[in-house]
């Protein structure tokens, strides 16, 4: 019979011991510990890369949130302005005078200001106010200036620090109509750029004191400026967002390398955080603490990509699974779900053409592939899979079928290949991409199978080797690889439509061996891989931008993979440093026990 501990009225279910394993949302009672527990996902604070921009820039002015923002001007010295909708940017209506290096803020794409920064004269007081539809001039900053930074709203903005032709600590302040003098910051500086805080309440961090590079940062409370805690990193060229004195993010910079350095002001100190996607310095940016949207830039060159922080990003975890019977690696590998797989060939060390099928319980040694081999791709489900192309002992485009029970040969590939990708939903539909031929050259041309033979069609826009391949024959993903004379690691995506590939955002980190997800392009993972050093880095893909999230336990390269990044997947074999049989269990969710607060 079931026992109960009343809270607050509510009846929940009592527990020596917590449960062994609790559901997101589950309530209950541990009498051991005599608290209430409950369960909740596990939550990281992160950069996900997002839609870039149509016009590359540095030192744009930017305004918003991560769901409404704009972005106007910048280097080289433009006049366009693009807002952003949650999901797109569009181009709207031009500023009336070009300019770079000025202050930027507001509360969306509707509603944004502008003042100061450099034009071809040198620089300017000019101030405009954007509605959403057109720029209003409204009255000019009473000391001319670059480089500094900004905050509030459209209607009661503030201005502080910067160059004009020494840095500047002044400090102005907006009343719709005016801009107003008020307390100098306590040091003077430049280059430090964002959109953070209000009138009353906002601080700054980093920046330059030529020849100094700055940690140093300071707080306004609406009438004075203190200084407080240092940053962690001195740089300069940062952006600074946040909702008051008490809550902001500082990101970017150079110091003097650009770096993707992130640090969180709760008020107090400057705490480190999950780094930039792509460091950057001279970033626009809108948004609060919790969450903020970055854009353009400069990486070194000018650039247009975009990427949201978030507080709330879902940690996935790897859960060790089974190993695999045969230890191997450079085998290929089919599979739809974390309870369905199927790893067949490779190197242990020599060529096997061992196959082995998981039922989400156990590996069980099945009928061998009628060569072995390795370096080769393949597709499909744990019943309907198949292998085409060849490394040792020779490079080939040899084609094997697995029906759920055994291997037949099948049509050659057209063009013989090693370490190329693979995708598709069956023995009946396949896509292959990229590897490198028997001339040792690395190739982009792209063959299709239809169930009896392949033929050639659209090819990648980069030839590279050892990718991975995620998705069906009308929608896939070609991520990662490496290139070859010279050596080069690959960081592109390309997207497959059909009939055409196309580049998208790119993987955070470059590497090949790299391995993923196998049939649903937009709900996509990719683990693993090798740059100098075996990798265990995971990344999801959400149709549009790919987001790190909790490395595997066993860093591996060259494995074999199997489900979606939401429904569950496994990765197994592969090179560790050895040959391996490891296998590993991903969840897209890792869910944490909390504590029933007792206040």
């Amino acid at each position: 019979m079931s026992t109960y501990k009343q809270i607050r009225g509510l009846k929940v279910r009592d527990y020596t011991t917590n449960p062994d394993n609790p559901i997101e949302g589950q309530l209950w009672y541990n009498k051991t510990d005599q608290v209430g527990k409950y369960q909740i996902p596990n939550l990281l604070a992160s950069w996900r890369t997002s839609v870039s921009m149509n016009t590359a820039r540095n030192f744009p002015m930017g305004a918003g949130t991560t769901t409404s923002a704009l972005a106007s001007t910048g280097v080289p010295n433009v006049t366009n302005v693009e807002s952003w909708n949650g999901s797109a940017w569009t181009e709207v209506q031009d500023v009336s005078s070009s300019r770079q290096a000025g202050f930027g803020s507001g509360e969306s794409n509707t509603a944004a200001i502008i003042a100061g920064g450099e034009n071809p004269g040198g620089n300017t007081g000019l101030a405009e106010q954007w509605n959403g539809s057109s720029w209003a001039e409204k009255g000019d900053l009473n000391t001319p200036r670059r480089l500094g930074c900004s905050g509030g709203p459209s209607t009661l903005s503030i201005v502080m620090g910067g160059y004009t032709t020494t840095n500047v600590g002044n400090t102005e302040t907006f009343n719709g109509t005016s801009w107003s003098e008020t307390t100098d910051m306590n040091t003077v500086r430049r280059n430090f750029v964002g959109n953070v805080g209000t009138t009353t309440s906002t601080i700054v961090a980093g920046g330059k004191a030529t020849p100094t590079l700055l940690a140093n940062s300071e707080s306004w409370n609406g009438s004075a400026w203190t200084e407080t805690a240092d940053l962690n990193d001195a740089r300069e060229v940062p952006f600074n967002t946040g909702d008051n004195n008490t809550a902001a993010l500082c990101s970017g910079g150079e110091t003097p390398s650009y770096t993707g350095n992130t640090e969180l002001w709760n008020g107090t100190s400057w705490s480190e955080q999950n780094n930039l996607n792509t460091s950057r310095a001279s970033a626009g940016a809108g948004g609060s603490s919790a969450s903020t949207f970055a854009f353009g830039g400069a990486t070194p060159s000018a650039t247009g990509a975009s990427e949201e922080w978030s507080t709330t990003q879902p940690v996935g975890a790897w859960a060790t699974s089974t190993s695999v019977n045969t230890a191997r690696s450079s085998a290929s590998s089919a599979g739809e779900s974390a309870e369905a797989a199927l790893l067949f060939g490779g190197n242990k060390p020599s060529l096997t053409a061992d196959t082995e099928i998981w039922n989400g319980t156990a590996w069980t040694e099945t009928n061998n592939m009628l060569t072995a081999r390795n370096g080769f791709a393949g597709n499909g489900t744990s019943t309907s899979a198949l292998g085409y192309g060849q490394d040792d002992p020779a490079r080939s485009g040899l084609t094997e079928s697995w029906n759920g029970t055994s291997w037949s040969e099948k049509a050659d590939l057209s063009t013989v290949r090693r370490q190329a990708g693979g995708l598709g939903a069956d023995n009946e539909s396949a896509l292959t991409f990229g590897g490198e031929n028997t001339t040792i050259n690395l190739i982009t041309n792209t063959e299709e199978w239809n169930g009896s033979a392949w033929t050639e069609t659209g090819d990648l826009n980069t030839g590279r080797l050892g990718m991975a391949g995620t998705g069906i024959t009308t929608a896939g993903l070609a991520s990662a690889g490496r290139q070859v004379d010279p050596d080069s690691l690959r960081t592109e995506t390309e997207q497959w439509n059909g009939s055409s590939w196309s580049e998208v955002n790119n993987v955070n980190t470059g590497r090949y061996g790299v391995f993923g997800s196998k049939l649903n392009y937009a709900d996509a993972f990719i683990s693993g891989g090798y740059t100098t050093t075996v990798r265990s880095e995971t990344e999801t893909w959400n149709g549009v931008s790919w987001a790190e999230t909790t490395d595997m336990n066993t860093a591996r390269q060259s494995g074999g993979s199997a489900g979606t990044q939401s429904g569950g997947g496994l990765a197994f074999a592969g090179t560790t440093g050895s040959i391996s049989v490891a296998s590993e269990e991903w969840s897209a969710t890792s869910d944490t026990t909390k504590t029933i607060s007792t206040d």
